[in-house]
């Protein structure tokens, strides 16, 4: 009879050897699934070898899951854009944007701010309504906004991606892409509202031929006639509602890739967006450059909605006569300017 020490062992025993031949049973089963499966494979995929890719890159042969493509798994169209955005698009930007910025810089350096000629008269024409002031700075900032993003989505792995290592650049590119494509359309509604609202002021005259002739003022003492735009103005404003109106509508086209875009759609859409986004950034410098501290008296135009008499003069003489009753004196108790204590003479804006 056994003992219980030897009925334990033999239990053990017994354990262990079905846990053996149960191992076995499942080793045998998974390497006949295995083998029927590398068979099945075998008969259902043939060697990808040069004769099969040859028909993928010609088409006969492709996969593509998207709903009612036609696309073939090696698209040439694709490595046509890709040449294109590196060989074309990166060194036109390049060339663009920072040409402006260096010529502006010389041209500061050289040339310096253009003052007024004559002091100033105290008697101020109101410019600018707060709506209109809003709309511009509201849209100047979706433009700065967007061009920086735009610029770093461009060139930034070449600056940032070294300098701030994978990570970091990660997770700029991403908040990146995110503003651009969500403020693109933001900027778009109201680049068309302001487009509408200053069409009439925008309208070219014989007026803006002189002033192109005279470099705006910059070849000859004399001052340039102008209306309340002038030519320089009205050249920006029809460039945002030419190139502009085109950087928005292929920026939709990429945004909304869910309306049955094509891919080489997609692709052309880059690149115009592209050109045209760098040709507007380069020249928005100028801009920039002209309103702010290339000219006196014009920035404060925008920030408070009027100007100098003297400035109007000098500047936009066909539209100061047309004012010029209008003018009004600031209350000199009152901090700049006129903050709500200039008296508007009857049926002017204020």
């Amino acid at each position: 009879m056994l003992t219980h020490n030897a009925c334990l062992a033999l239990g053990r025993r017994l354990t262990l050897l079905l846990l053996l031949v149960t191992s076995l049973l499942l080793a045998g089963q998974a390497l006949a699934q295995s083998a029927g499966t590398e068979g099945e494979l075998a008969t259902a995929v043939p060697p990808v070898d040069a004769e099969i890719w040859r028909q993928v890159k010609s088409g006969e042969n492709f996969i593509d899951t998207r709903h009612d493509s036609t696309y073939n798994l090696v698209n040439p169209s694709g490595e046509t854009w890709r040449q294109i955005r590196n060989r074309w698009v990166s060194p036109f930007g390049l060339i663009a944007v920072g040409g402006m910025a260096a010529l502006i810089l010389m041209f500061y350096l050289i040339v310096g701010r253009k003052d007024l000629q004559e002091p100033r008269s105290g008697r101020k024409l109101l410019r600018w309504s707060t709506l209109e002031r809003a709309l511009h700075w509201t849209v100047a900032t979706l433009f700065v906004v967007l061009a920086l993003t735009g610029l770093n989505l461009l060139y930034g792995k070449f600056v940032f991606n070294p300098l701030l290592g994978d990570a970091v650049w990660a997770a700029m590119m991403s908040g990146t892409k995110l503003l651009h494509n969500y403020l693109g359309p933001i900027f778009g509604f109201l680049l068309i509202v302001i487009l509408a609202k200053f069409l009439k002021k925008n309208i070219p005259d014989k007026t803006d031929w002189e002033w192109f002739k005279k470099g705006g003022g910059l070849i000859g003492k004399e001052h340039v006639d102008a209306h309340f735009a002038n030519g320089g103005e009205k050249a920006w404003f029809w460039l945002l509602a030419t190139a502009g109106v085109l950087v928005i509508a292929s920026g939709l086209v990429m945004d909304f890739p869910n309306y049955g875009q094509s891919r080489d759609t997609m692709q052309w859409a880059n690149v115009i967006h592209s050109l045209g986004a760098l040709a507007l950034t380069a020249v928005s410098l100028g801009h920039i450059y002209i309103g702010t501290i290339g000219t006196e008296g014009a920035l404060e135009g925008m920030t408070t909605g009027y100007v100098d008499e003297t400035w109007a003069k000098e500047h936009h003489n066909l539209w100061y006569e047309e004012v010029k009753d209008q003018a009004v004196t600031p209350d000199p108790s009152t901090e700049g300017h006129h903050k709500g204590q200039a008296t508007h003479p009857p049926g002017t804006p204020g």
